[in-house]
């Protein structure tokens, strides 16, 4: 398994040079203690934590995995320790409340955290990420003094918490929903239905799971509008907090799943578990939007951070493996061959790897920005500066999730081709990252939910057109205003040709889908896979146009070759990566009939 080493000269690049965090820190009601040491400290700590503690147990819990008996799950050796550092370091509460426990910093040093976790140990991040989502949901929506309750063991990483939505019969379509809610009589619930695909539904790392369900009430109208959303603890506790008596919370499996194997997935049995409402009644599904918001940000991470331990494990393989001669000649003659490194092949695998993984971790900064404005909102009780970042965020949301999670998984089989026969054995770790890189395009809504979700209700529903337009114009106005810079015509050029054809295709979807309905969800990976590679190109050009300016200023001239390597990055991505844009710039205008005129029984021929 590569041995993760936090990538911190970029973070630190993205964080104080292209996004300039302190400023943006400074504007927010929280972010008065996030002043550059602290930020430092921080990702120093996080780095060594990840590097020593997190990474050796990568390989170590995949190939050991969860073991359950008599509904108990142990997680692989290692890990209940690492979770007590974890704890112990305060790290679960960096970005919440002070008054349960939390440390108050702004939102987006969570994810960068995350981010990093991840990266060394996705199996172990689990278990407090999705907690994370539980906390935000609980925070926004549960009354006191519940809220208080539930929120300080949470902060503190004594209890963790869960996302109760699938069950056998419903994935995506959660107006299936058959978990019910009996309403006791004392404001509590009775909850009975058994949710599958629990991700860390069930451990031994904390003393109580407060799991996030979604049940119906006896009088609920159908579908999705009959949904309510409660808070269920594995053991329930007193006023005090104190623990009591079990839930009648049950784990009747865990699932053998292709990767991420250290990681708990749970089939959770609720036999009339006591249960209290957040929200308000058949509205649950608004409200569990806020934690859906949350995890899918979260699994966008995953797919920078396996694109990043990949790239680790690749990079230094292709350094130290030796076979036949560059085409150019030999590149070290004293060996018995070239290092692979020096094959254009290798290096084009190599320089996608870290196209991606760079190119992802600046989108995930900028959205890390929105949603610390939109936590600011919660915060304050503002409820229209919430509405107006969660609006912002949320027409991101999709494209992060979406594409970052099917580019991180090519960035993960690359990581495996280079490594050739070797990397398909388990010794090296390669393989690992491939399996679990492949659930990120899954869960959380798979990348066909994240496309109708782009398309049809952020672009064509919700704001006609309005949240690609206010994107592109960002882009169009940094592409003009660096037109006359010849170091940065090229990117400019490129950059307001796409932001008219962005706009030019959005309008053309949208009057085909007045005549034919099927358009929307024929044209809509396309449209998300085409959005991503031109908002991760706009990304790669402000990297450009930062590393351009430092070299220009003197002010890089202590670390000139990260500069440079920057540039020649971002031409890489412009050259042989953002071309790909153009395919599904063609293919999402096609008629819709080219999938659907074909008669679904002649599919099969027998």
């Amino acid at each position: 398994m590569p041995a993760y080493k936090a990538p911190l000269r970029d973070i630190r690049f993205l964080v104080n040079e292209v996004f300039d965090f302190p400023a943006h820190y400074a504007k927010l009601s929280n972010g008065g203690d996030a002043d550059p040491d602290t930020v430092d400290a921080i990702l120093d700590e996080c780095a060594r934590f990840c590097e020593e503690e997190l990474s050796p147990l990568n390989l170590s819990g995949d190939q050991e995995g969860c073991h359950i008996k008599d509904g108990m799950v142990t997680t692989p050796k290692g890990f209940k320790e690492a979770y007590q550092q974890y704890v112990e370091g305060g790290w679960q509460g960096l970005s919440y409340p002070v008054e349960y426990g939390g440390q108050g910093l702004p939102m987006s040093l969570s994810l960068i955290k995350t981010e990093m976790i991840g990266s060394a140990n996705w199996s172990f991040g689990m278990y407090p990420g999705l907690s994370l989502g539980a906390m935000n949901t609980i925070m926004q929506f549960a009354p006191e003094p519940l809220r208080a309750q539930l929120m300080t063991p949470l902060t503190e990483g004594r209890w963790t918490g869960t996302m109760c939505l699938t069950e056998a019969q419903c994935g995506t379509d959660l107006g299936q929903v058959k978990t019910r809610a009996e309403p006791v009589g004392d404001g509590s619930y009775r909850i009975t239905g058994t949710k599958i695909f629990i991700s860390a539904g069930e451990h031994d790392l904390a003393e109580n799971i407060i799991h996030v369900v979604l049940a119906r009430l006896p009088d609920a109208p159908p579908g999705t509008r009959g949904i309510s959303l409660f808070v269920v603890p594995k053991i329930l506790f007193d006023d005090a907090g104190a623990l009591g008596e079990p839930n009648h919370v049950v784990c009747s499996a865990i699932e053998h799943k292709m990767g991420i194997k250290a990681s708990a997935t749970a089939v959770i049995n609720f036999e009339d578990s006591i249960g209290h409402m957040i929200g308000e009644p058949n509205k649950g599904l608004e409200a569990m939007f806020t934690f859906m918001n949350t995890a899918r940000i979260g699994t966008a991470i995953q797919g920078v951070a396996h694109a990043e331990l990949s790239f680790q494990g690749a990079l230094r393989y292709a350094r130290e493996r030796r076979s036949m001669r560059a085409l150019s000649g030999k590149k070290e003659p004293e060996a018995v061959a070239d290092a692979i490194i020096h094959h254009a092949d290798v290096r084009r695998m190599l320089l996608t790897q870290k196209a991606i993984a760079e190119g992802g971790r600046a989108m995930i900064y900028f959205a890390a920005q929105y949603a610390d404005h939109m936590v600011n909102g919660i915060l304050e009780e503002d409820q229209k500066k919430f509405e107006l970042w969660d609006d912002k965020l949320g027409f991101f949301t999709p494209i992060l999730k979406g594409f970052l999670t099917e580019l991180g998984l090519e960035a993960a089989n690359h990581g495996l081709q280079v490594f050739g026969g070797h990397g398909y054995i388990t010794e090296h770790g390669m393989e690992q990252i491939a399996r679990d890189a492949r659930i990120a395009t899954l869960y959380e809504g798979t990348t066909g939910i994240q496309a109708l979700d782009l398309l049809g209700r952020k672009v064509l529903v919700s704001s006609r057109g309005k949240v690609v337009r206010e994107f592109t114009g960002t882009m169009a106005r940094f592409a003009l205003e660096r037109l006359r810079n010849p170091k940065m015509r090229g990117y400019s050029t490129t950059l307001a040709r796409l932001a008219a054809q962005w706009n030019v295709l959005t309008m053309r979807i949208m009057l085909i889908a007045r005549k034919e309905r099927d358009i929307v969800s024929s044209a809509s990976h396309h449209f998300l896979m085409y959005s991503g590679y031109v908002t991760m190109g706009y990304f790669w050009a402000l990297q450009a146009q930062v590393a351009y300016d430092k070299l220009t200023d003197g002010s890089g001239r202590e670390q000139p070759e990260f500069y440079k390597a920057k540039i020649g990055m971002a031409r890489f991505y412009f050259d042989i990566l953002l071309p790909r844009a153009q395919s599904h710039a063609t293919a999402m205008t096609k008629p819709s009939r080219v999938l659907t005129r074909m008669p679904v029984d002649s599919f099969v021929f027998e």
